[in-house]
């Protein structure tokens, strides 16, 4: 998903203070994407705060919106450079198509991972079918090693496998509780839906060296006892090699974790950079080779057969873009 905000800011949400547990909960921004009609989103990262867990940078959860009222998703082709997009559904379903040629259905528990690398463009549309609309749009950014490579798309569709107490996982990104996910990625990270029945427990074994987040998405979750609000991110810092999830009446989570990224990156709009000079540099190239048709088939390419104009860039600020770590 783009960033549609026409004045990207910085100043994001700022999160609540840890508790005893050392967990850190991070409350949602509320960010209206499109027109009249705008689809709700909430932002949980980046935060002014936190801006990565591990290589994850980027974490909007909607819905469950009806589209009739909303207008569902309509982002038209618009660029990205430097991440990953990691789209995951609960409900509806979403078009995508990019610059690679590669045109794909987003569905329910079915993983699209976009790799941008030195860059690509792409359109998400939710299908006229789709009367609810409900999942996350994830980013992952790019080491300084892998982000100049040449874009592609993958599929996959994770197994659900039993764990815990009446728990049910859906790896989708790494490895969790004995389950590998097959999508490619280029740091160590864990992505995986989790759904706990009412009562269920699970002691998850989880590297020392990573970072955690846990999103609510349904229902009631304790992460080590700490109730988690629901549509916000309870921080699980490094240094923990067991991490405890409990719910009451049932839960739908996202846990999402990696070694901390440990590079300075600069994010702005839908590019992600190491400096502001790079950010703007990828901006006039978007305006003047797709925005302005200059070179269709340059740096971004072209999304073949979409009914629409792509994004124009906003206006950059006028301030210089800060490094986020």
């Amino acid at each position: 998903m783009s960033n549609l905000e026409r004045r990207p800011a910085e100043l994001v949400a700022e999160c609540e203070a840890a508790d005893g547990a050392g967990i850190v909960l991070l409350q949602p921004r509320d960010v209206p994407l499109g027109g009249p009609r705008a689809m709700p989103v909430h932002r949980t990262l980046p935060q002014r705060s936190k801006s990565t867990i591990g290589g994850w940078c980027f974490l909007d959860h909607y819905g469950p919106d009806d589209v009739s009222v909303t207008g569902g998703m309509r982002v038209p082709p618009h660029p990205h450079t430097g991440l990953q997009t990691v789209s995951w559904l609960f409900q509806g379903e979403i078009e995508h198509r990019d610059s690679v040629g590669s045109h794909a259905m987003v569905r329910p528990g079915e993983l699209n991972l976009m790799t941008a690398g030195h860059g690509i463009s792409h359109s998400e549309d939710s299908t006229p079918e789709t009367t609810v609309l409900h999942g996350a749009q994830l980013w992952l950014a790019l080491p300084d090693a892998s982000r100049e490579q040449a874009p592609f798309f993958e599929r996959t569709v994770p197994s659900p496998v039993s764990i815990g107490d009446g728990v049910v996982a859906r790896v989708f990104i790494g490895e969790l509780a004995g389950a590998s996910a097959r999508a490619t990625v280029f740091s160590p990270l864990v992505g995986a839906q989790l759904d706990l029945y009412a009562g269920g427990s699970v002691d998850l074994d989880v590297p020392a060296a990573f970072e955690h987040g846990i999103l609510l998405d349904l229902g009631d979750i304790a992460v080590e006892g700490v109730e988690v609000p629901h549509r916000h991110l309870a921080y699980v810092p490094p240094g923990r090699s067991r991490l405890r999830l409990s719910s009451v009446g049932g839960a739908r989570i996202l846990l999402l974790g990696g070694e901390p990224l440990g590079e300075q990156i600069v994010m702005w709009w839908n590019f992600i950079g190491r400096s502001h000079d790079e950010i703007v540099a990828s901006r006039e190239q978007w305006q003047h080779e797709v925005i302005d048709g200059a070179d269709t088939a340059g740096r971004f390419g072209a999304v073949a057969d979409y009914p629409g104009r792509p994004l124009p860039a906003p206006t950059m600020p006028t301030v210089r873009l800060k490094p986020r770590q």
